[in-house]
């Protein structure tokens, strides 16, 4: 058996985790770290322009083998596992939340309050901020007032989107650029932005951020030690204590041989779906329903929010394809009067290229070549097609929750996760009127401009999902304190996604890195 001994072993390779190792290496220079990462390293930028040509040529997928084909779970978003996580092919979208989501119990009487302060968490907003080098512009609200300013500004609007917003601002709501992790010129090791407009799939110059370059400037100095391609499988307690000690592993490429990690302090940092997984398969003799779940809410609450859209035709020019990943936000119905029915949600606005793409047959099955070709294009992408969408406050039930699946194992006969979102009683009740809300929201955009609603649909699924190791200062009903310390185990940290007691109203990636940041402190102190 290999043994691997270590400070602070941090289990999972994605964003929150590039982004603690990072701190912690800050906080205390020497600590020895160790991330321990299923998947593999795609350590490969230079290749990058190469995969987007192909990926838009032949369609295909832009990162080769970011995934374990028997490493699946039922329910998730993505079946992404590599070094980078999620946020190797993220849009880059770093939206706050705001104070309303930590306070939805004492505001509305709805859910539960998160037991963090909101300066306290806005302080360490600025810090993600500045590590993922965030474009932005401040928001009109006055709640969203910032202690600091981005560090650096909106990304400039397209043609289009200046013409969106002038637009969707005849509503009477304000729009502000989209505040991105996405460099205007180069910083740190990344290249300034191309406009490739791929971000969410693959950036060329590195412009968006991604993990992979953090855990490189890290690994390079020795300030980490990263081991990918292993699988961590269980953590290992004490003989008497309920200190854990050993992470018990397997490397893809040596499945005969086992691998034991021991440190002073474990830290699970695999997002949402992963964290809970190693914490139920972690089950023992003292803790028969898995680690850190004596309140048995390992896997409960999972969280995230649903969504609404719509595509609209409106009279106003715009020329299709100028930077279409980009778009608009209004953080108008982020709050909800305590009087009126409750309804929280972001609106956003993109540009978009439904029913206006060139094509090479007519309805009638006509070849068209040359002229015919483009006076058909020309005549299709009058005025402008708009694509709209609101992500809608939602709030989960101890029943949305991840179980193990005996029926789905991986080849070492681990049962693998299953993810079933039920929501609670009062968001059940407001469901129609939410939906009434917020179709009469694109419906007010769409006035302007002789526009019209050509189709409205929901989403079949939660996005930016997070919960399953809540957070609170109750050991009966959560699982873990506001730093990620988990109450049955001194030594064991949960960071990020699944801490969150509820998924708010827009995008979660800003806020998952903040309360990581935030947990740095209290990790680093631990292991000492």
């Amino acid at each position: 058996m290999a043994v691997h001994e270590t400070d602070v072993c941090i289990i999972g390779g994605g964003i929150t985790s590039a982004m603690l190792a990072q701190r912690l290496a800050e906080l205390r220079p020497g600590l020895r770290i160790i991330v321990v990462e299923a998947g593999r390293s795609i350590f490969d930028v230079q290749n990058r322009g190469r995969y987007r040509e192909r990926a838009m040529q032949y369609g295909e997928h832009p990162w080769p083998e970011d995934y374990i084909e028997d490493q699946q779970a039922k329910g998730i978003i993505s079946m992404t596992m590599a070094v980078g996580g999620l946020a190797l092919h993220w849009g880059g979208a770093c939206n706050r939340f705001s104070e309303e989501d930590l306070r939805l119990k004492s505001m509305y009487g709805l859910a539960v309050d998160w037991p963090i302060e909101w300066a306290e968490l806005e302080r360490h907003y600025c810090d993600a901020e500045r590590r993922l080098n965030v474009s932005g512009e401040p928001s009109p609200h006055p709640q969203d007032r910032r202690s600091e300013p981005y560090p650096q500004g909106p990304i400039p609007l397209s043609y289009n989107l200046q013409t969106l917003k002038r637009w969707a601002e005849q509503s009477g709501l304000k729009f502000s650029p989209l505040p991105m992790a996405r460099n205007l010129t180069a910083f740190d090791g990344r290249g300034g932005c191309c406009v490739y407009d791929t971000c969410g799939e693959v950036c060329p110059s590195g412009a968006r951020y991604s993990p992979d370059f953090t855990f490189r400037q890290l690994i390079a100095p020795k300030k980490i030690a990263l081991h990918d391609r292993t699988l961590v499988r269980r953590l290992i307690l004490d003989g008497t204590q309920t200190t854990v000690v050993a992470a018990q592993a397997v490397h893809q490429e040596r499945p005969e041989q086992s691998i034991e990690y021991r440190a002073k302090t474990f830290v699970v940092a695999s997002g949402y779906c992963w964290s809970s997984h190693l914490l139920l398969l972690s089950a023992n003799t003292r803790f028969p329903n898995g680690l850190a779940n004596s309140s048995g809410l390992v896997g409960r609450y999972m969280n995230g929010h649903r969504f609404m859209q719509a595509t609209a035709s409106i009279d106003d020019q715009t020329f299709p394809g100028q930077n279409m990943t980009h778009s608009l936000i209004s953080r108008e119905y982020f709050r909800c009067p305590a009087d009126k029915p409750f309804v929280r949600h972001d609106t956003r606005v993109w540009e978009s290229s439904a029913g206006r793409d060139p094509r090479l047959w007519n309805p009638d099955g006509r070849l068209l070549l040359g002229d015919e070709l483009l006076a058909d294009w020309r005549s299709r992408t009058r005025g402008s097609s708009v694509r709209l969408r609101a992500y809608v406050d939602v709030h989960p039930s101890a029943d949305s929750r991840l179980t193990l699946d005996p029926s789905n194992k991986n080849r070492y006969g681990d049962p693998m996760p299953k993810i079933d979102h039920h929501f609670d009683a009062a968001t059940l009740a407001r469901e129609a009127a939410t939906k009434t809300h917020v179709l009469g929201v694109f419906n007010q955009l769409a006035k302007a401009s002789h526009g019209r609603i050509v189709s409205t649909s929901e989403g079949d699924y939660l996005d930016h999902p997070g919960g399953g190791c809540r957070m609170g200062t109750d050991p009966a009903t959560s699982v873990c304190d506001n730093f990620g310390r988990t109450h049955d185990h001194r030594n064991l940290f949960v960071v990020g996604a699944p801490t969150t007691p509820t998924g708010g109203c827009t995008n979660g990636t800003l806020t998952f890195v903040a309360l990581t940041l935030r947990s740095a402190s209290a990790i680093a102190g631990d292991s000492r």
